[in-house]
């Protein structure tokens, strides 16, 4: 059973590590990994000089803290409060409804929210004509940008994030509650009190890893809502790799990026780890 798996980590994640050794290197294809030319860090040091460096950086951490703060708490209350209803059916209905999109590609999601907030016909849009009000362009305006991106995720996968916080919630002693009872406690200060210190050591550990993917967002959602009009904020360190490496054709220098977007996951991974162990807290490892 583990086989599959432990295949798929070796194919796809520790054997393309070998094609890091371009980011010290000027590759040309036709000259293959050996035949290339070494040039030490000076792709990296492109990179620091680079006049869209801090521009990226700032929409890439603009966009995380917005994820950290705005989007990883909801999974953890939706939990909550469908643990706390008492209707089986209505709960069933409910996280299948906001499991759905989930399955949807960024294609699709991007589409629908096209479909609703487009200045000519959208729906949205059509509403606030109809009372007067003027049309916004959600879809090219730098202003909505972030908080359209963010709206996206929440849609997608706030239902299926809950999966693994309704199954830590599951393996609360059941004892804990009685003893809440018998002291009085309501249904919030027993939400509060005991299912949360509960399950923190897994909202902890979610936390760190998530803290890792800090400049890794992710390519397909942002390159679909990206546009001339809204790159000061759209650009981030993903959509860049792929119009420096691809498009334009500069492998080392976008396999650079790649590199040191991997470098500061590791280190933000290894120093939150270190943090949570002094709060007390288990920890990744």
């Amino acid at each position: 059973m583990i086989l599959p798996g432990f295949l798929y980590f070796v194919a796809f994640k520790y054997l393309p590590m070998g094609g890091l050794i371009i980011a010290f290197k000027d590759y040309q294809p036709f000259l293959g990994l050996g035949g290339s030319p070494w040039v030490g860090l000076k792709h990296f040091e492109r990179l620091f000089a680079e006049p869209t460096f801090l521009m990226l950086l700032r929409n890439t951490i603009v966009l995380f803290l917005m994820d950290v703060l705005l989007v990883f708490p909801l999974p953890i209350l939706f939990a909550l409060l469908l643990n706390e209803a008492r209707a089986r059916r209505f709960r069933n209905a409910v996280q299948t409804l906001l499991y759905l999109p989930h399955f949807m590609s960024w294609v699709i999601i991007v589409s629908i929210f096209y479909v609703f907030l487009s200045v000519d016909g959208g729906v949205v849009n059509e509403a606030l004509a109809s009372v007067g009000l003027p049309r916004i362009d959600f879809l090219t305006s730098p202003e909505w940008l972030r908080f359209m991106y963010i709206g996206q995720i929440i849609w997608k996968e706030l239902g299926w994030s809950t999966i693994i916080f309704i199954a830590a919630i599951s393996a609360v002693d059941p004892q804990l509650y009685e003893a809440a009872d018998m002291d009085g406690a309501s249904r919030l200060r027993k939400m509060w009190h005991v299912t949360l210190p509960a399950i923190r050591p897994v909202i902890i550990t979610l936390l760190i890893l998530k803290i890792g993917h800090t400049l890794d967002l992710g390519f397909e959602h942002m390159y679909l809502l990206l546009n001339s009009i809204n790159r000061e904020v759209a650009e981030i360190f993903d959509t860049y790799i792929y119009t420096a490496g691809l498009k334009n054709g500069q492998l080392s220098y976008s396999t650079t990026i790649g590199l040191f977007k991997g470098l500061v996951g590791l280190a933000l991974v290894m120093l939150a780890n270190r943090l949570a162990k002094k709060m007390g807290e288990d920890g990744v490892y």
